[in-house]
């Protein structure tokens, strides 16, 4: 910003200085005009130096010493007046510019008439300055128009930078939902093999079973989570799991096997009709339910959990136990199902359980 500034005063020192050769060489050379002529050439000139600064003050000054100018001596183009004119169009505000128009073609019209001058001249001279006009304006247009863009270039860069840092937030909700969720549930079933081996080895099958689900299931989570941090030129598996099954998606298809693999009891009620949803509302719905269903095993002190899924005008999930739950609050398991629900344009509450326990409730609004 500082070198163009620095270009555009160049610009204009380069611009003035041309103004006043052209105005007042003429008058010295071949045969040095009166003095006060050569000053009223230097007043018609000089002056634009200033014109950035007041458009208007250095279009009054130079106008009126060009046209006192011309009674005695008549230059090629008066290069001030014109060059003035143009930065009025540039620069000035729109009542400013429309309040020149008549005042500039009264100006004009009486430095040609007092002279007298001929028809040719009058149409020259008109020519020039609707000249010198039209290319301020379309210098303004311009320059409106880079800063448009400009400003539409910085609203997009704004937009993709929050959308990076949407997409970012939404990584490290899934990432904490899965490991939380199955890393948790494979430690309870871990923790609990040693004493099912030596008490019932045919229940402790399946809860090796259970173990290994777990995992193949967190895997496949974890594969659709790193996948959106790849592009499809990278390698990898983007899109597709290595037997050519499309990765795991949080769905509410998924809801019973996800509730099968909580090693909870989970009794599921369905209240009114499902019907299609976007799909960023099944992916909000599955990981509050996964969330949820991790709080119950980690802090409620429970196996039995409630799952409601109430379909009306809206679409209203509630999870409920009665244990002692985590307490409204901290934590990044709850926060991130607030987010969830809102980033969908949704509603969740935590707290104590109409019947004691907790609930966790969150609503969705159904178009």
């Amino acid at each position: 910003m500082f070198a163009a500034g620095r270009v555009g005063r160049a610009v204009d020192g380069a611009l003035a200085v041309g103004v006043v050769l052209a105005t007042v060489g003429p008058l010295l050379l071949p045969d040095p005009k009166p003095w006060w002529i050569i000053g009223l050439g230097l007043l018609a000139s000089v002056p634009v130096w200033w014109r950035r600064r007041a458009p208007m003050v250095v279009a009054v000054v130079v106008g009126a010493a060009m046209s006192v100018m011309v009674t005695w001596e008549k230059p090629f183009l008066p290069f001030g007046p014109l060059l003035a004119v143009y930065t009025i169009a540039d620069l000035s505000p729109t009542w400013k510019r429309l309040a020149a128009i008549p005042v500039i073609v009264a100006a004009v019209g009486i430095s040609l008439v007092l002279p007298g001058e001929d028809d040719e001249t009058f149409r020259l001279m008109g020519t020039a300055f609707v000249a010198a006009y039209a290319l301020g304006t379309s210098a303004r247009a311009s320059r409106s128009r880079a800063a448009e863009l400009a400003e539409r270039a910085r609203r997009r860069e704004q937009e993709h930078i929050a959308a990076v840092a949407e997409e970012r937030t939404r990584i490290a909700r899934d990432m904490h939902d899965i490991v939380t969720h199955s890393v948790g549930l494979m430690v309870v079933q871990a923790e609990a093999g040693p004493v099912v081996v030596r008490s019932d080895p045919d229940r402790a099958e399946a809860v090796f079973d259970v173990i290994a689900g777990t995992g193949r299931g967190a895997l496949a989570e974890l594969r659709g989570v790193l996948a959106a941090l790849r592009s499809p030129g990278e390698g990898g598996v983007p899109a597709w799991g290595h037997a050519g099954e499309s990765l795991f998606q949080p769905r509410l298809a998924n809801l019973p096997a996800l509730v099968e693999r909580s090693g909870l009891d989970v009794v599921s009620t369905t209240v009114g009709t499902p019907r299609p949803v976007a799909e960023s509302v099944e992916a909000a719905v599955y990981r509050i339910v996964q969330e949820a269903l991790t709080n119950v095993r980690k802090h409620a002190g429970t196996r039995a959990v409630r799952l409601t899924l109430t379909w009306r005008e809206s679409l209203t999930v509630e999870i409920a136990d009665d244990g002692r739950g985590p307490g409204e609050g901290g934590g990044y398991g709850l926060a991130g199902m607030r987010e969830r629900a809102a980033t969908c344009g949704g509603t969740l509450r935590a707290g104590a359980g109409r019947n004691g326990g907790f609930l966790v409730e969150a609503e969705f609004l159904l178009e």
